[in-house]
């Protein structure tokens, strides 16, 4: 089937290889699944307003609408585009290459080995368990990554980040007004490098840690809890610095008028623990604030 248009529900099961999947869809929700069995398939339990072309060409499967393109998706503003809405869910090989564009939908992809690209106008993405490089674009859309092993890059206006038990070896985020939580689990030494202009960032590191770490801020506060880092600045500009274990990570993050906050997890911990009624993690110890 190298062509069709999906205006109701459908299932659809595509027997030739899949290699690489895009879909483009404007409200309703998207789930991607990586799977080791069976074919791809598809299946769109919901539509409302103009169907779907769904287009399979040399190993590219391709789920979208006709007038949603993928090159400058950030900037589709077109509210009368916006009248329409899809629930689309897809099985797909698990190193199969994704990409997917939400208009205000949202997107869950999971067990994906290839690389991962999800762009948000609004909506809200979750990812779970990617083990290929990962990139996330949104404008007021919020990402959570779940048990990510690959690269990830993050990129927002005032969306938030959320990274639970992070384990790759690479992490940078840029937001403009977005906070950014990040729990760090790492197998080995993790490059993690986070900016933002006003919003908040929180980083928990494992117990012991290892990273060379640096932390600026003009005018926000930065609390800390490991007696091996030193915060300099009384007033205005704070900068936290020093060594964790033998140092072979790296921790770098800069706010403008953020708050930044460096906490412990407890050994044996698995879960980020409670939030406390100042937004920061309950459960930490020896914290340090300016």
């Amino acid at each position: 089937m190298p062509e069709s248009s999906v205006a109701e529900p459908t299932k659809l099961t595509f027997d030739a290889p899949v290699t690489e999947l895009h879909v483009r869809i404007v409200n309703g929700t998207v789930n991607v699944v990586g799977t080791d069995e069976g074919p791809a398939r598809l299946e769109v339990s919901e539509i409302e307003g103009p169907p779907l072309r769904v287009t399979e060409k040399n190993g590219t499967l391709t789920v979208a609408y006709d007038d949603l393109p993928w090159k400058g998706f950030l900037k589709w503003l077109d509210r009368k585009g916006w009248r329409r809405s899809a629930v689309v869910s897809l099985a797909v090989p698990a190193r199969t290459r994704v990409e997917v564009g939400v208009v205000g939908a949202g997107a869950m992809v999971s067990g994906i080995r290839g690389p991962a690209a999800v762009k948000g106008v609004a909506g809200d993405t979750t990812l779970v368990a990617l083990s290929g490089p990962v990139r996330a674009d949104t404008v007021t859309g919020n990402v959570e990554a779940q048990s990510v092993t690959g690269d990830l890059r993050f990129a927002s206006v005032s969306g938030d980040l959320t990274v639970v038990d992070g384990s790759g070896s690479s992490v940078r985020a840029d937001s403009v007004s977005g906070s950014m939580i990040v729990d760090l689990d790492p197998d080995g030494p993790t490059d993690v490098r986070l900016t933002s202009v006003s919003g908040e960032i929180a980083i928990r590191l494992p117990e012991p840690a290892d990273a060379d770490v640096e932390a600026n801020t003009a005018s926000g506060a930065i609390s800390n809890a490991f007696d091996d880092l030193r915060i300099e600045g009384q007033w205005g500009a704070h900068k936290l610095t020093g060594r964790l274990g033998a140092g072979s990570g790296k921790l770098r993050a800069t706010t403008v008028s953020g708050s930044i906050a460096l906490l412990r997890r407890p050994a044996g911990e698995d879960e980020p623990g409670p939030r406390d009624g100042s937004g920061e993690t309950a459960g930490t110890t020896d914290k340090k604030v300016l």
